[in-house]
């Protein structure tokens, strides 16, 4: 049962834990917490230096604005004026401070606040949805739209929204890519063939993307009622993020044992029996690691994309915060970037398990 739950932590990349379970096991301590310290403490280690040294820096940030700024008011208006907005600084006054790097406080402020303001959202739209149960009812009778909560999204709907299109795009980027990276795959021809193309098409930049998208998308699509800043969205990011799958599976398919392919032929397989059972098992890895890179490309590029399309999600988020200048809007810009790289670690991790799952390379990565 220990080493089952060991076999578990390593595949969800916890396998730092391991030392520790062996420690308190009774499994030779002195070599395990060697390695405990080495995988679990010095990481560790590594946070608490990572949040003094940013601590220092943005206090350094800080006081070099704040002495910049009393300068300048002393320059224009007198020695009277800077020591004022010294006083003021030295206050703690909203209207006065320094709008530089947030310090890790004034991140967790931020944090904070944002979680505060999204249960007050929260609570908002349950009060709306009680009020409007009834009207909702009779126009569900009618035929008719239910009325909808049209208020101003918080945070976390906001990284709702970013998941729901990195998902979409994601699965559009498997549906296109793994089809034809295995028929590419399977023919040295089309390999050759459409080479060209994928190379050309790979490098292309996430704003083309969203403006070939967007042109073809507001052609296409003419009913108001559909929601077409998702669809312009997930569409860009599938686009932007399928080639490392299409080349991998592509790879993957045509560095298959020549004796595997034999043995199918020998047993008189179908093209489809081939595939599924001969190719595919055989392409996992390769698979896998073009999935992984997919979908952490998508994430990257999903920000970008939604600032530009103005749909709702952790890009708007962070565009409205630079555009608000608010005194606290640097540290919410913060507060969105840790979200950004915890989330994206989270999808590589979930992807390394399911290839762990499904593939006989069970390397952890």
């Amino acid at each position: 049962m220990k080493d089952k739950s060991i076999k578990t932590l390593k595949t969800i990349g916890l396998g730092f834990t391991e030392p520790l379970i062996r420690i308190f096991s009774g499994e030779e301590p002195a070599k395990n917490g060697k390695l405990f310290f080495k995988q679990a403490l010095l990481p560790l280690l590594s946070i608490f230096l990572f949040i003094a040294f940013w601590y220092a820096g943005a206090t350094a940030l800080y006081n070099s604005e704040a002495e910049s700024r009393i300068e300048k008011v002393r320059a224009d208006q007198g020695e009277a004026a800077a020591l004022a907005m010294q006083k003021c600084i030295e206050s703690g006054d909203v209207s006065c401070q320094p709008n530089t790097l947030p310090s890790p406080a004034q991140v967790y402020t931020a944090f904070k606040a944002l979680w505060q303001d999204h249960l007050s959202i929260s609570e908002k739209k349950a009060d709306f949805k009680a009020r409007v149960a009834d009207t909702n009812s009779e126009r569900e009778a009618q035929g008719l739209a239910p009325i909808t909560y049209t208020g101003r999204p918080s945070f976390l709907d906001q990284i709702g929204t970013s998941l729901k299109t990195v998902a979409a795009g994601f699965l559009l980027a498997v549906f296109i890519a793994v089809p034809i990276g295995i028929v590419i795959g399977l023919s040295a021809s089309l390999r050759t063939s459409f080479n060209w193309l994928i190379q050309i098409f790979k490098p292309v930049s996430p704003v083309v993307w969203l403006l070939l998208v967007f042109m073809i998308v507001k052609t296409v699509i003419t009913d108001p009622g559909i929601d077409k800043s998702f669809i312009i969205s997930s569409i860009s990011v599938g686009l932007c993020a399928m080639w490392a799958t299409l080349i991998n599976t592509s790879m993957g398919v045509s560095s298959v044992d020549k004796d595997y392919i034999n043995v199918a032929k020998v047993l008189k397989l179908s093209i489809g029996q081939n595939i599924f059972k001969i190719v595919l098992p055989a392409s996992l890895p390769l698979i896998f690691t073009g999935l992984r890179i997919t979908v952490s490309v998508a994430w990257m590029v999903l920000i970008a994309i939604e600032l530009l399309a103005q749909s709702p999600g952790l890009g708007s988020f962070v565009w409205e915060e630079f555009q608000n200048g608010a005194n606290d809007s640097n540290a919410k810009i913060i507060v969105a970037m840790f979200v950004i790289g915890i989330i994206g670690f989270l999808l590589d991790r979930i992807m390394l398990s399911v290839q762990n799952m499904m593939s006989f390379n069970k390397g952890i990565a």
